[in-house]
């Protein structure tokens, strides 16, 4: 039965996403699994029934009329022969998996080269002035390096910017497999990162009363590191977001992506601006006040009023339910 349901989104895959469409598409189905179990109750084997359905229901030129979906065939058979797309099988969105971990890596590393690269002249001081100097741009050569690099390394996706390109059901959920299974994994890189972000003053707090001399240079390691796992993991989340939305979204295969979740909608695109970029600017905010006071002590305040804050913001940006 898997089988003629994905027969059927294949169909369906290039036709307006209209509630004349879906309501077609809906009837079909269950004409279609109406005969595949009447087939069955005759003894048929589960093969030869699921051939028999899509050969007597598989061609949509033949029922577009029946259906009452003449117009909207012909426009997406129009449609598709002047503005075809390119097809991206499991195998390429594996593939393309394999390259954006790569990316993602390299682009990670990058930035925490530069973030760290502060901490050599802190360690080192005026007594190794030239060693210190020599790591620091070092490190930020490496880190400049890595970023560099990490724009050329998946060169061969960039079609996916230029191009049309399509996915089916199949690989739609291939792809929001792979999403979940992710999940887990970026949602303990992004609260590590967090909180290494937060907790970066403690080694200062640290320093006041055991004398250390390496605290400010643990402070920027910490934060390095934790924006190399936030970066890292939103790197590879986008990645799926990337290949969920290439289909047209004017289409039922641009559904592919919204199934099975409950989309938040926003008042215009400047609210959903604001939501997307609220806990950044937070973080910007949150650094740029504790280095410039170094009152780390009590800059946390920050994130809990934030925190409050935010609700109120996604309330406020969010488009009331129709």
């Amino acid at each position: 039965m898997e089988t003629i349901k994905n027969y059927l989104e294949a169909m369906f895959a290039g036709m307006p996403n209209t509630a004349e469409v879906r309501k077609a598409k809906a009837e079909l189905l269950q004409m279609m699994e109406d005969k595949f179990n009447e087939l069955i109750a005759e003894g048929k084997p589960e093969n030869t029934a699921v051939g028999t359905v899509i050969s007597e229901f598989g061609n949509l030129d033949e029922l577009a009329e029946d259906l009452n979906l003449t117009k909207e065939v012909e426009e997406t058979r129009t449609r598709e022969s002047e503005t075809p797309r390119r097809n991206i099988t499991i195998d390429d969105a594996t593939a393309f998996f394999a390259n954006r971990g790569k990316k993602a890596t390299f682009l990670a590393l990058g930035v925490m080269f530069c973030i760290i690269s502060i901490a050599c002249p802190i360690l080192f001081g005026e007594k190794l002035e030239n060693i210190s100097a020599a790591m620091m741009f070092t490190c930020i050569a490496i880190g400049v390096g890595c970023i560099i690099y990490s724009s050329f390394v998946d060169a061969e996706w960039k079609f996916l910017n230029k191009e049309l390109c399509r996915i089916d059901m199949a690989t739609a959920n291939f792809i929001k497999e792979r999403r979940r299974s992710f999940e887990s994994t970026r949602a303990l890189c992004v609260t590590i990162g967090v909180i290494l972000c937060v907790v970066c003053w403690v080694p200062n707090i640290v320093e006041t009363y055991i004398g250390l001399n390496v605290a400010p240079a643990l402070m920027f390691l910490l934060v390095g590191i934790g924006v190399f796992l936030i970066i890292y993991s939103s790197k590879i989340y986008s990645g799926f977001e990337k290949l969920l939305k290439l289909n047209d979204i004017n289409t039922i295969s641009g559904s592919y992506y919204e199934q099975n979740i409950s989309p938040v909608r926003y008042k215009s695109k400047i609210a959903q601006t604001i939501v997307e970029i609220y806990w950044p600017v937070i973080t910007c905010i949150y650094l740029i006040i504790s280095f410039l006071t170094f009152n780390w002590g009590l800059t946390w305040i920050i994130w809990p009023i934030a925190g409050v804050l935010h609700r109120a913001v996604v309330i406020n940006c969010r488009a009331d339910e129709e």
